[in-house]
């Protein structure tokens, strides 16, 4: 088995980068939130 190969699934490297980018989008909806006083749904017409 490769280096590569272990990229791809349910890996620890996978996982970490979920995590940091989950944390990331969460971050910036809660900034625009604040920013323009609506929220997220609301934004995208759906509230």
């Amino acid at each position: 088995m490769s280096d590569s190969s272990a990229r791809f699934g349910f890996s620890a490297f996978a996982e970490t980068w979920n995590g940091r980018l989950a944390m990331l989008g969460f971050v910036i909806g809660l900034a625009t939130e604040l920013l323009t006083g609506q929220g997220i749904l609301s934004q995208i017409g759906l509230g």
